[in-house]
C-alpha cells in the first residue's frame, strides 16, 4: 500500500502528459475548408502533397496547420477612380473568389493568411482605375456599367489566376458621380427623350399625310377613268335603261320617245 502513491503519480503525470500531446497533436478541419501543414524539422510549408481535407487529423505536436476557407467567398471595396475627362467617381464593387486548392500550400507560403488585402484587393483597385479611365461619366451613369463591369474582371483575372487565387466574378454594385455632373446627364437624357418622341410624332404625321395623299389620288384616277369611259351612246343606252325600269311602275305617266335632251325618254305623269 506504501508503494502505490509512489506509482500513481508518475501515472497521473504521464496521463497529464498525453493528454496534452494528443490536444496539440488532433486538428479538426470543418466543412469548405483545408489546411496548410507546417512541418517545423521536416522543411517548412508542405507544398508537394495535398493540404489536409475535412475531418479529424493527427500531425506531430511540432507541427502546425494553417486552415484556409476553400469555397467561394465574397470581398467589398469602395473605390474612387477618375473618368476620362479626370472627374472623380464613386464605384462600390464586390468579388466572388476562392483559393486554388491545388495550390494551397504555395499560397501560404508566398503570399500568406492575409492573401485577400496583399494581392486581390490592389488587383481590383488598379483594374478598376484603369478601365474607368477609359469612359466619360455619362458612360459610365448610363451605358456602359456592364462593360465595365467585365473587363474589371477580365484584368483582375489575368493578374490573380497567377496568384493562385481563382477569381469567380466581380460585381459593379454603384457608380456614383458628383451630384453636378449627374443632374446634368439626367437633363441631357431628358431632352434626347423628348426629341426623340417629336421626332416620332413627325414621322407618324408625315405617313398619315401620305396615306391621305394616295387614297385621294387613287380616287382622283378612278373619276379620271370612269369619266373617260362614259360615252354619250353609252350615257343614251343607261337611260333607256332606267326609262324601262320607271315604265314597269303602277303609277300613271306618259313616256315620250326621243323628246328629252340627247334624245332620252321623256317622262310625264302624275304620281
Amino acid at each position: 500500500m506504501d508503494k502505490l502513491p509512489k506509482i500513481a503519480l508518475p501515472a497521473i503525470f504521464i496521463l497529464i502528459v498525453l493528454i496534452i500531446l494528443i490536444s496539440k497533436s488532433a486538428v479538426t478541419i470543418g466543412s469548405g475548408e483545408a489546411g496548410v501543414l507546417y512541418k517545423t524539422f521536416g522543411g517548412g510549408v508542405v507544398t508537394d502533397e495535398p493540404p489536409l481535407g475535412e475531418g479529424f487529423h493527427i500531425v506531430a505536436p511540432w507541427n502546425k496547420v494553417f486552415v484556409y476557407e476553400v469555397r467561394q467567398q465574397e470581398v467589398f471595396e469602395k473605390m474612387q477612380v477618375l473618368s476620362s475627362n479626370g472627374l472623380e467617381i464613386k464605384l462600390d464593387a464586390s468579388a466572388w473568389f476562392q483559393p486554388k486548392r491545388e495550390f494551397l500550400g504555395k499560397l501560404h507560403q508566398e503570399k500568406g493568411t492575409d492573401y485577400v488585402s496583399r494581392v486581390l484587393l490592389p488587383t481590383i483597385r488598379s483594374a478598376a482605375r484603369s478601365v474607368v479611365g477609359r469612359y466619360t461619366p455619362e458612360q459610365l451613369y448610363s451605358s456602359k456599367r456592364d462593360a465595365i463591369q467585365a473587363e474589371i474582371y477580365e484584368e483582375t483575372k489575368k493578374i490573380v489566376d497567377g496568384q493562385y487565387i481563382q477569381l469567380n466574378e466581380v460585381l459593379v454594385r454603384d457608380v456614383t458621380l458628383p451630384p453636378t455632373i449627374k443632374e446634368a446627364i439626367e437633363r441631357k437624357l431628358k431632352q434626347e427623350q423628348e426629341s426623340l418622341e417629336y421626332e416620332f410624332r413627325l414621322v407618324t404625321a408625315e405617313k398619315e399625310a401620305q396615306k391621305v395623299r394616295i387614297e385621294a389620288q387613287g380616287k382622283a384616277d378612278a373619276n379620271r377613268i370612269l369619266s373617260a369611259s362614259l360615252t354619250d351612246k353609252i350615257l343614251q343606252d343607261k337611260g333607256i335603261d332606267a326609262t324601262l325600269e320607271l315604265s314597269k311602275s303602277p303609277n300613271a305617266k306618259v313616256v315620250v320617245v326621243g323628246s328629252g335632251d340627247s334624245g332620252l325618254p321623256l317622262i310625264l305623269g302624275n304620281n
